[in-house]
């Protein structure tokens, strides 16, 4: 017999409610962790850090024919990137566990009893021939007409011998209303209801009552997801009704559109958290464009993480979908990437090294990166960027043709050789000493600082374009800077 125990691990109605929300982000391991989906564990994570709530993981792994290992991987990689970390869930444990539904199915099954036991549900033992013949006598009749389950088996008699599924008894009069958080007062008929199925035959739950009963279990206070989910909510309050469960209050997102007003995927470009990694978007900046979408405070963009904490509300979800906008993504991402305040010096240098060592600079130099790194956020629009603009200081530079042929001539050599002469009395070694010791001879010679930059700077970078010449030699350092010189005035001399 298919529910032949049941388990002690459900709390009791009353315990339900609790003083501090307690908020979850549910996905379903089947592929890539989708930047809307991110959208919906970033409202609930910070709803509960605004008030001292639990965000609880959980996996919502019943498909099994697309659910992976890999996948789980992939979610729990992303959310720790984005350091939306979780209270409760994969991990981390819990009192409310397991996280998996895979690992609930003792508890589905207790509850599936409990509702067949008060005549709430019942077992169904049409095989899958007599459903589509159903179904296919009422397309006969109207080729538009939806197919209903008819209530077959709601009398029949129970055969715990035969293979069943486990249907909810609808009711077929009234109506379920409940008050959105973002929407207001929505209400839907139980006519537009069906007596759907809640546990397969295999003893798996499907997606409205897997739900329900670990919201029950986990005590989750509110469930906040995308507006696609409210055609779920009406039969999963019917579910905590028959239950005696009080429901969840519910708050339900506005959509994340393609530009063309679709559904946004992955046709209409980068849709998943890894991907905005690997080009080098910062963890905020991500957060920072995604809280946007449907979410505002005033006029305000740009925010830091604890920023969001404090202003956050429900109160401020708007109910109109928002198009993806993927250069104001870019644009959102780089103003985190540039500003100190919103991302300090050493954490810049924490994100950059991965890309460092993507392109061969495995152990860069500590002080000569925290150097580099201002040098560079006013351009490099993404970490990948930026570690394309600074490798140069942390290998010996590779000579660009066209501009060793033009700048490092035998005549330049002179003025080279002039400038590492210089340089070697410079005490301090900092940007403005140095500005002021190169100022000062340029103007003793009667030259512009254009007569010496260029060499210099192809010199010490093997490019043209660079940071500022004063920016480089700091950077670099006076060992490797008058190094780097003679080297150039070899190649010059050439």
């Amino acid at each position: 017999m298919l529910f032949g125990g049941t388990s002690s691990s459900s709390p009791s109605p009353s315990s339900a409610g609790r003083a501090a929300p307690r908020v979850r982000f549910a996905p379903s391991p089947t592929g890539y962790l989708h930047i809307g989906g991110v959208r919906t564990a970033l409202f609930n994570w910070l709803w509960a850090r605004k008030h001292g709530g639990t965000f609880v993981l959980r996996i919502e792994d019943t498909d099994q024919e697309r659910s992976t290992d890999e996948s789980r991987k992939v979610i729990v990689d992303a959310l720790r990137w984005l350091e939306l970390d979780w209270d409760e869930g994969p991990e981390v444990g819990g009192p409310s566990g397991p996280y998996f539904q895979m690992q609930r199915l003792a508890i589905y099954r207790e509850f599936a009893e409990r509702l067949i036991a008060r005549r709430r549900a019942y077992r169904c033992y049409c095989t899958k021939e007599e459903l589509d013949a159903q179904r296919a006598a009422v397309k006969a009749r109207d080729p538009k007409a939806m197919w209903r389950y008819p209530g077959t088996c709601r009398e029949r008699e129970d055969h715990p011998d035969k293979s069943f599924v486990v249907r909810f008894r609808a009711p077929e009069s009234g109506t379920v209303t409940y008050e959105d958080i973002v929407f207001g007062k929505v209400t839907t008929p139980n006519s537009a209801q069906q007596d759907f199925v809640m546990i397969r035959s295999d003893g798996v739950p499907l997606y409205n009552f897997g739900d329900v009963v670990d919201d029950v279990t986990m005590g989750i206070t509110l469930v906040s997801r995308g507006r696609d989910h409210m055609v779920n909510t009406p039969p999963q309050i019917l579910l905590y009704e028959a239950l005696d469960y009080a429901p969840p209050q519910f708050a339900h997102l506005p959509m994340m559109l393609a530009p063309s007003g679709e559904k946004l995927s992955k046709r209409h470009g980068a849709v998943s958290v890894a991907e905005y990694r690997a080009l080098g978007y910062p963890p905020m900046g991500v957060l920072n464009y995604l809280v946007r979408f449907g979410w505002s405070f005033g006029d305000q963009e740009i925010f830091s993480r604890n920023d969001l904490i404090q202003k956050f509300d429900f109160a401020q979800v708007g109910k109109s979908d928002g198009k993806f906008d993927p250069k104001k993504f870019a644009d959102v991402a780089f103003e985190h990437l540039k500003r100190p305040d919103l991302t300090p010096v050493r954490r810049y240098a924490n994100m950059v090294r991965p890309f460092l060592e993507a392109i061969g600079i495995s152990d860069p130099d500590e002080t000569k990166l925290l150097r580099a790194i201002p040098t560079v956020r006013e351009r490099a629009r993404t970490l990948r960027e930026a570690a394309e603009a600074m490798h140069y200081f942390f290998r010996k530079p590779i000579f660009d043709e066209k501009a060793q042929k033009k700048f490092l001539t035998p005549a330049s050599a002179l003025r080279l050789a002039e400038l590492k002469a210089l340089l070697v009395s410079v005490s301090p070694w900092e940007e403005a000493t140095l500005e002021a010791a190169i100022s000062g001879w340029l103007a003793s010679k009667n030259l512009a600082i254009k007569d010496v930059a260029q060499p210099a700077r192809v010199a010490l970078t093997g490019r043209t374009v660079s940071p500022g010449l004063y920016e480089v030699l700091a950077v670099l350092g006076k060992e490797e800077s008058l190094a780097r010189l003679d080297h150039g005035i070899e190649s010059s001399s050439a």
